[in-house]
Formats: C-alpha cells, sequence, structure tokens
C-alpha cells in the first residue's frame, strides 16, 4: 500500500462537456428504450435520487421530503425537459441542470408539481411519483446497470467517503462518545460536498447489542464500528471501519475475519452471476451463498439477525439479497455487502464486471487483507479492510 495521492486534475471545459454529452446520450439512449417499450410519450423523476440518475443535479431543498422541488423527464417531442416554480426556476437552470434541458417555470401560488407534469405532457407518461393519469414508474429498473460516466464519479465518491471515513476512525479514542466520532464524521464529509443520510457509530458495548448502532452519548471504550452510508450526486457509497484500543476483546480479530470471508463469498457469487452464461444468477441466489458461507464458517444463524446488503447506486440499496429474490445481477454495478457477527461487521463498496471486482471505498491508508472465498472449491480473493488498533 502507499501513502499517494493522485492529483487534483487541473479544469477542463472540454472534458466537462463530453462527460456530459456523453452522460445524455445514455439516459436518451435508456430512456427512448423504455418509452418504446411501454408504449409512453413522456417519463419523469421527481424523486431526488433518480432527479439526480438523469440530470447529475439536485432537486432537494427539504431533505424530509419524499419528492424534490422540480421534476426532470424526457420526452419523445422535446428531449430533456424539466418543471418546477418560479422560486426555483433559475437556479435550478444555473446551478443543477445541463444545459439540454428545457426548464418550464409555474408561479409558486397557482399549481402542484403533480399538476404541472400533467400540463407539460403531451400524450401518455409515466413518473416516480403520484401524477394524475400517468403510469406508476420503478425508476430503480431503469438506473441499473451503471454507464461508464457514473462509474467515473462513483469512484471519486468511493475515495473520498473512505478518506472522510478513515481520517475520522484513525483520530478516535477509547473516552469519545458515540456522537462525537458521529459528528466529526458528518463534517468531515460534508466539507467534501457529501451527505450522510446513515451515520452509525457503536462502541464495544453497544455495537454487541446491536446491530444498527444509532450514536448515543455513550463512550466507545474497548472498540469501536463506524459505519457510512454517503450520497453525493446521487450515487451512495456504504462503508464500515472497526477500530480497536489496547483493552479490545481477543475474539474480534476471529469474527471481523469471519464477516471479512462472508462478504469475500457474497462478492465471489455476485461475480460469477455477473459473468453471463450458464453462470447468470439472482439475488437469491447469492443469498443462498451468503447463508452457506456463514454455515462453512461456523455461524449458520448469524445471517438471521441483520439484512446482509446487497446492490447500491443511486439508492443505499437498489436491492437486499434476500431468499428466493429474482432481482437479476447486473454489471457494471456497485455492490455494498454489510455481513455482520456478534460484534464485529465488514462492509465496502464493490464494483463488479463481468471481468472482476474493484473495491472503490478505498485510499490505500488502512490495514487490509487479502481474504478468501468460502465458497467450496473457490479460488476467488478480495482485499478486504482489517480491523486497526490505535
Amino acid at each position: 500500500m502507499t501513502d499517494e495521492t493522485p492529483p487534483t486534475a487541473a479544469p477542463n471545459d472540454d472534458a466537462d462537456r463530453d462527460r456530459t454529452q456523453e452522460h445524455l446520450d445514455h439516459r436518451r439512449e435508456r430512456l427512448t428504450e423504455f418509452l418504446d417499450s411501454e408504449g409512453l410519450d413522456a417519463i419523469w423523476f421527481g424523486q431526488p435520487n433518480s432527479f439526480a440518475w438523469l440530470t447529475t443535479g439536485s432537486n432537494v431543498v427539504d431533505r424530509d421530503a419524499d419528492v424534490g422541488v422540480a421534476a426532470a423527464g424526457f420526452t419523445r417531442d422535446d428531449g430533456f425537459v424539466a418543471v418546477t416554480t418560479n422560486i426555483e426556476a433559475e437556479r435550478l437552470a444555473e446551478e443543477e441542470l445541463p444545459a439540454p434541458f428545457d426548464v418550464t417555470s409555474v408561479p409558486w401560488y397557482e399549481s402542484s408539481l403533480a399538476s404541472a407534469v400533467a400540463d407539460a405532457t403531451a400524450g401518455a407518461g409515466a413518473a416516480d411519483f403520484a401524477v394524475p393519469g400517468f403510469d406508476e414508474l420503478d425508476a430503480s429498473r431503469l438506473r441499473r446497470p451503471l454507464s461508464a460516466t457514473d462509474v467515473e464519479r462513483y469512484r471519486a465518491l468511493g475515495r473520498d467517503v473512505a478518506d472522510a471515513l478513515e481520517r475520522v476512525a484513525r483520530e478516535l479514542q477509547s473516552g469519545d462518545t458515540e456522537h462525537e466520532a458521529a459528528a466529526g464524521l458528518r463534517i468531515s464529509l460534508a466539507t467534501l460536498g457529501i451527505e450522510a443520510p446513515v451515520t452509525l457509530v457503536g462502541g464495544s458495548e453497544r455495537a454487541q447489542t446491536y446491530r444498527h448502532f444509532t450514536p448515543t452519548g455513550a463512550q466507545l471504550g474497548d472498540y469501536a464500528l463506524v459505519s457510512v452510508s454517503a450520497e453525493r450526486g446521487g450515487l451512495y457509497a456504504s462503508a464500515t471501519r472497526t477500530v480497536a484500543f489496547d483493552s479490545a476483546p481477543a475474539w474480534l480479530a476471529s469474527r471481523h475475519e469471519t464477516a471479512m470471508r462472508v462478504e469475500a463469498s457474497a462478492l465471489d457469487a455476485t461475480q460469477r452471476a455477473a459473468g453471463g452464461g450458464e453462470s447468470s444468477g439472482t439475488a437469491g441466489d447469492v443469498f443462498d451463498a451468503i447463508t452457506g458461507a456463514y454455515d462453512t464458517l461456523g455461524e449458520p444463524d448469524e445471517w438471521r439477525n441483520h439484512h446482509q446488503g446487497g446492490a447500491t447506486g443511486f439508492d443505499t440499496r437498489e436491492w437486499i439479497a434476500a431468499p428466493e429474490s429474482d432481482e437479476p445481477i447486473e454489471a457494471p454495478l456497485a455492490y455494498a455487502y454489510n455481513p455482520t457477527v456478534r460484534g464485529a461487521k465488514s462492509e465496502d463498496t464493490v464494483l463488479v464486471t463481468e471481468d472482476g471486482v474493484e473495491v472503490l471505498t478505498s485510499t490505500g491508508e488502512w490495514p487490509t487483507r487479502s481474504v478468501t472465498s468460502a465458497i467450496d472449491g473457490s479460488a476467488f480473493t478480495v482485499e478486504r479492510h482489517d480491523v486497526r488498533t490505535l
């Protein structure tokens, strides 16, 4: 591992325009295919994650709202379009939307967003929020698999999330509280333009008691688990780091090793399925590999105590691996599995392609270990983040 940080690239307007055009070309192709297959004339996105998937921008003002302050869409007649109120139109056009989007503004006191979208649509439409007369849309299916520009942005996000997480984790002390650690992580992420909808910090007592260790005023104690699901530009990256202090329990290393090997087994099964052909499979198949790994490693019932993660991308989880789930394994796509073993947890966001896996939430500055899948006969290995002793 090295401590080298790649130099920050100088701004390049031509390159940015090329990436934007590549992004929009991909979205146009995917959405045109969808309109053709469904016999529709327009498709609209008001939920923040799908708005970001289409535009790379944000329609969020109130973070508690399920639908943002604008809807972005694609229509047969007009191409890329957006609808919002007069309060937001100028700001969105200048700061959030690529130039090809045609923005329609309506007075804030005259129309709801749903009505404005319906009025702006000629013909049959679908939306990911309730619009009278429109088909309901499951946008998750449209967001998968990832495009080349999605992967490029994901790599940058993964590095930044890991960097923020590890910088905070390295400075923790036994007497710090979970609240203090969580606050430091949120601030560290915010300086990089990253939101943290899920921030979990579990000191040694609570990490052994709960699988979702929402922060409290309790001191960290003997060791700590720090977990985050973070978002920027609509993409989500999840990761966990474990730090041990001088009094850390002797069993922590072995339980963490088991969690790492279960995670490696999940990635092994996912990559096999992503390879296509006879090896193609579903989320249910990956779940079977996960439970099989727990059994092989002597922890047959641990999977029952917490979900095991699954596909990620433009949501914290696009789907979660579950028994008999028929969600397809797709590539290229990011996956975040999060196995736990009685006070230990292993988790990172990993890009899976037909040819291999790439850990996105990595800096090269945290101790790692090459971990082997527990699937019988498999030679699959992946670098996993180990416990760091402070």
